[in-house]
């Protein structure tokens, strides 16, 4: 049973999208066969960029996925010449790897099972997340991916570490 005071998670924490990206120097999924035996499917690999593992809730829509992109485009967390974090992913060249991932909305506050009631059903989120792929793409990124609700086993080199958690506020005033 549901905190009588929480109606979703979105209501007790006012989030968005949320995208956990990695620096990496590369980074792999695999999409695990259905049959036993058989070997694991490559579905997207790069060498050198952001690994983002993205999560969406109930209310996302093309906003939050255009600020989404606009974020991922334009941070700078590659080093300069003089080792700063000056640098965006299109100044080093570097190269995306998207994979989505619902268990981003786990609550596991109470209980040793975490609930997923927040993480929005993948008829709405698979669209968001081709639109998201595509608009990077659209940006001139090359963009590998994973398969939108697969078993996956993702490798992947940190490189840094550099690690962000990344959502977006909901605007709970009304505003347009």
């Amino acid at each position: 049973m549901r905190h009588p005071s929480r109606t979703s998670g979105l209501a007790a924490n006012c989030f968005l999208m949320r995208v956990l990206l990695q620096r990496v120097s590369r980074a792999e999924v695999r999409i695990r066969p259905e049959l036993p035996g058989d070997t694991p499917r490559v579905s997207g690999a790069i060498h050198g960029g952001f690994l983002l593992l993205v999560g969406f809730t109930h209310t996302d829509t093309a906003t939050e996925v255009q600020w989404m992109v606009e974020k991922v485009s334009t941070l700078r967390l590659f080093p300069d010449a003089e080792g700063k974090l000056n640098q965006d992913i299109t100044d080093c060249g570097g190269s995306l790897l998207v994979v989505s991932q619902f268990t981003l909305y786990a609550d596991a506050r109470k209980g040793r099972r975490p609930s997923f009631l927040d993480a929005a059903r993948p008829e709405t989120a698979e669209p968001l997340y081709n639109d998201l792929v595509m608009q990077l793409r659209g940006r001139g990124f090359a963009v590998a991916t994973g398969e939108f609700g697969a078993m996956m086993d993702v490798e992947l080199v940190n490189n840094g570490p550099v690690t962000l958690w990344l959502e977006r506020e909901a605007d709970v005033s009304g505003a347009k």
